[in-house]
């Protein structure tokens, strides 16, 4: 009997830690389904729930001679909101997130995600972000981001 009551328990905590890591995982999907709709609206209010104010963003590419490129964002938190607060109801650009690859250890989450960049409707670019994201007393905030953008060797879904 008392091995039965040890195995239901142990069972219990299982079954509260797996829903504890989902319910973490939601939180941050959501805190990066929020930056992309504030950074793409031009809600800084939402924007501002969503990163840290130590933001770090980079970029990847390779020049048009082939030379390889990494671009740091000068003050990246500023730039983002001044970027968000000049976007006009005529830009039309879409950042199709393909999928979301999630891993957290307590108050640090790592984000891999896959994108297809598409602007007035036409194909860009793709690449994949990377976020780094802390969640600050029960706020997850990217405090890096860094990404890939590519024209060649993209297997281009439907919009």
């Amino acid at each position: 009997m008392k091995k039965i009551i040890l195995f239901v328990m142990l069972l219990s905590v299982t079954f509260a830690s797996v829903a504890q890591k989902k319910q973490e995982q939601k939180a941050v999907k959501s805190a990066i389904e929020n930056f992309f709709q504030g950074f793409h609206k031009g809600d800084t209010l939402l924007l501002k729930t969503t990163i840290h104010t130590n933001l770090i963003a980079q970029t990847i590419f390779t020049s048009p001679k082939g030379d390889k490129v990494l671009r740091t964002t000068p003050k990246a938190y500023e730039a983002l909101l001044s970027f968000a607060k000049n976007v006009k109801p005529t830009d039309d650009y879409n950042e199709k997130i393909l999928s979301y690859n999630i891993q957290i250890d307590g108050n640090l989450a790592s984000v891999w995600t896959p994108y297809e960049f598409y602007n007035k409707g036409k194909f860009s670019h793709c690449g994949v972000n990377s976020f780094q994201l802390f969640n600050n007393n029960g706020n997850w905030e990217i405090v890096y981001l860094i990404d890939t953008r590519n024209r060649n060797g993209c297997k281009v879904s439907e919009k």
